[in-house]
């Protein structure tokens, strides 16, 4: 299932069931019940409750439906994957897993989903999603992307990465440093690193969230950033952030008409037994018609989802 439409992730703490009902009718194209931080840990397995019956009684619609688990070195991470999926899993799309540190990490999760699936004779294999959040995971993120069949995105956390770097952060998201002199971005290596180890694999690849929940302006420059670089879309830790997201990573008219001439004139050019052919006044090539393809992919997949 790796061409879903995943522009935007909607954080929802598992322990909320007023806002994992909110999250279900909202504009995001994925809701992920968060176990993890959004839960304080003497709630986080009364919180497995709600994580079952919003997956079993609540209409998501096409949206995706993801659950984070808690962390592979807590105590409560198989438990999270065992209880919940064996409750609920034909309504799970995906499980996120926290800090994939190493190919072994997805490894672990694959095979108690694998076990529990044959064990409940469920009839829908759960795809994985791995966050890349730490300079161990970074490092491995090669071997991570190629992990397993089920792994579908890679996401990345700037925040747990910045305190596993020792990197001043004051606020997560935001590009810059306080106490600090460094005027580069000091994410562009650790994102194109997760870029490339996705794309190389043919999985999407996410950007973590921006925690200014009052400037709309910052959080479009990074929505932008992230699909320059060539992300998929970004998590949200708030509803009002997904419009501003979603337009981000959605083609605007001028991409998709620019697309449609590319793969015309691409063609009349092949027809014609060319392999290149000049297009308002720029020459293009096969290059192109892969980009251009890709820009109309996505474009209709949000064209679904708004007609749906």
């Amino acid at each position: 299932m790796r061409g879903r439409l995943e522009r935007s992730h909607l954080y929802v703490p598992a322990s909320s069931w007023a806002m994992i009902e909110k999250a279900a009718r909202s504009d995001a194209d994925a809701v992920v019940l968060d176990l993890e931080d959004a839960v304080a840990v003497d709630e986080k397995a009364g919180s497995r409750a709600n994580v079952i019956r919003a997956f079993r009684e609540l209409d998501f619609g096409l949206r995706l439906r993801i659950y984070r688990i808690n962390g592979l070195d807590t105590p409560f991470a198989y438990r999270d994957l065992v209880e919940v999926t064996e409750a609920a899993g034909d309504h799970i799309d995906l499980v996120m897993l926290p800090k994939a540190n190493a190919a072994r990490d997805v490894q672990f999760v694959e095979t108690l989903l694998s076990q529990i699936e044959a064990a409940q004779g469920l009839s829908r294999m759960i795809g994985i999603e791995a966050q890349i959040e730490t300079a161990q995971g970074v490092l491995n993120v090669r071997e991570v992307a190629q992990a397993s069949p089920r792994l579908e995105t890679l996401i990345f956390g700037s925040g747990d990465f910045a305190a596993s770097a020792g990197m001043p952060l004051e606020n997560i998201g935001e590009r810059g440093a306080y106490d600090t002199d460094y005027s580069g971005d000091r994410w562009h290596h650790v994102m194109q690193s997760v870029v490339l180890a996705a794309r190389a694999h043919g999985l999407r690849c996410l950007d973590g969230p921006f925690a200014g929940l009052k400037a709309p302006d910052d959080l479009a420059r990074a929505a932008r950033i992230a699909r320059g670089l060539g992300f998929s879309g970004k998590q949200c830790i708030h509803p009002n952030q997904l419009a501003v997201v979603n337009a981000a990573f959605s083609p605007a008219a001028e991409e998709v008409r620019h697309a449609e001439g590319v793969v015309a004139a691409l063609d009349a050019a092949g027809q014609a037994g060319r392999g290149a052919v000049t297009h308002n006044g720029r020459m293009v090539d096969a290059a192109n018609i892969r980009m251009a393809q890709d820009t109309l992919l996505r474009h209709r997949l949000v064209q679904d989802r708004e007609t749906s």
